[in-house]
């Protein structure tokens, strides 16, 4: 391996005049596979992105021909030196960097091509949207290795369901991005890489239409929403955040803009 490959970040991070972050896992001589380090990168890309105000849309994508391997295996021989504690820490650090993309107040999207497994497939589940190219492959993979997926299981069962989890999870078994789309892991599916392009230039477009605030509000809400009783305590709480975003300023443009018949100040197309 060449100097200049060591010497390269293993995340990059590029944010578009116009509000469009492209985060690029950058180990593409690893298919991406994350080790410590690249982890520590994600975390502080995610933390300067959930901050970042004119920032719409946030694409996930790797850098050469696989999405993402999963954890590097020197990093995993590492670990298997460490004792409890030290591995208890690290994957903290992974449950934080996988909380700070679930939380991002933008909507992210991971684009998907060649290999997305294990954690790298959590990283897909950690987005709001995926889009995966058709030759894309996905694997659960940890039980091979006497492991389990604990740290992405939250939004890997958000993802697809508990059953669906819980049979990719005890079987390691590979599947496309057809099925991938078929249980919810992924929302669409690209022939090529100009559709690709296009179909990630449409949800840029999309992005641009909707008020910032009501994106990160509405990714509040269906965290707090799923999963809980039906009733009218829960009834209160869902109309009391409807009655706040009316009186919000973006709620008051958006009325004035739909009645006035012209586009609202965030929009850009």
């Amino acid at each position: 391996m060449s100097d200049a490959i060591q010497d390269e970040p293993p995340v990059l991070l590029d944010i578009s005049p116009d509000g469009v972050a492209l985060v690029i896992l950058n180990r593409p001589e690893k298919k991406n596979a994350f080790d410590e380090f690249t982890i520590e990168a994600l975390t502080d890309i995610f933390e300067t992105l959930r901050v970042a105000d004119g920032v719409r849309i946030v694409f996930l994508r790797g850098k050469g021909t696989s999405f993402c391997a999963g954890a590097d295996l020197e990093w995993m021989q590492r670990q298997a030196h460490h004792d409890f504690e030290d591995n208890e820490l690290d994957a903290q650090n992974l449950a934080k960097m996988l909380l700070a993309l679930h939380r991002l107040p933008q909507l992210t999207v991971a684009l998907v091509q060649g290999g997305a497994f294990g954690g790298g497939a959590g990283l897909v589940a950690a987005c709001d949207y995926a889009i995966a190219l058709s030759d894309a492959r996905f694997c659960f993979s940890e039980v091979r290795l006497g492991l389990t997926p604990a740290t992405i299981s939250p939004y890997v069962i958000e993802a697809i369901g508990a059953r669906q989890a819980r049979a990719l999870f005890a079987t390691a078994m590979p599947f496309d991005a057809q099925r991938a789309h078929e249980i919810g892991l992924v929302q669409e599916i690209a022939s090529d890489l100009d559709d690709l392009a296009k179909r990630e230039e449409r949800l840029a477009d999309l992005a641009f239409c909707a008020a910032p605030g009501s994106v990160a509000e509405v990714k509040e809400l269906v965290r707090d929403v799923s999963g809980k009783v039906i009733d009218m305590d829960l009834g209160h709480q869902t109309a009391r955040r409807i009655a706040h975003r009316r009186a919000s300023p973006e709620g008051k443009e958006g009325l004035a803009a739909f009645l006035e018949k012209r586009q609202p100040s965030w929009s850009q197309t």
